[in-house]
């Protein structure tokens, strides 16, 4: 119980003492993301990205295009910079390339997130729907995109009998 105490006042005052404790979050949270993420799509092999488990779900190749969109939409707008100017992906394009597309908004997210600022949360971005929101919305939109995106890609591997990188030992 002590050490518990300890764990949490030692978390508290480090978060305390950041000025961007929920930029900084997400940019501890990039490393481990990425590489689970690029990970589980160098484990499908290339002749399944157009394998989609029902009719209404998109390819897997379809799901890595969409990534990098996100990554590129939620990255810019947490950093405040613009999105990358990249060749639209239809999902089609192979693994080989959907891959390499994929590191690059990760990386895309690495120079962003560098600039990511608290701060700027209440500032206003436009939003999906076209109207203005507060940028909180792209830091929360971020950190959640990670976590369906993996939750989608490790669905799809073991649907095809393969694990999923958190999975293996």
């Amino acid at each position: 119980m002590k050490l518990a105490i300890l764990i949490l006042s030692l978390a508290s005052a480090a978060a305390a003492q950041s000025k961007s404790p929920v930029s900084d979050a997400l940019r501890q949270m990039l490393g481990g993301r990425e590489k689970n993420i690029v990970a589980a799509f160098e484990e499908m092999p290339a002749d399944k990205y157009d394998y989609k488990p029902t009719a209404d779900q998109m390819t897997f190749g379809h799901l890595a295009a969409h990534i990098v969109e996100a990554n590129n939409y939620f990255c810019a707008n947490v950093g405040d910079v613009p999105e990358p100017k990249v060749a639209e992906l239809k999902g089609t394009e192979g693994k080989d390339k959907l891959v390499a597309a994929m590191k690059s908004s990760f990386e895309f997210c690495h120079t962003a997130l560098e600039k990511a600022n608290d701060s700027k949360m209440t500032s206003q971005i436009k939003w999906f729907d076209g109207k203005e929101h507060p940028r909180v919305l792209a830091f929360l939109g971020l950190a959640s995109s990670w976590a369906d995106h993996y939750g989608a890609a490790a669905m799809y591997l073991r649907l095809n009998g393969l694990l999923p990188p958190t999975a293996k030992k």
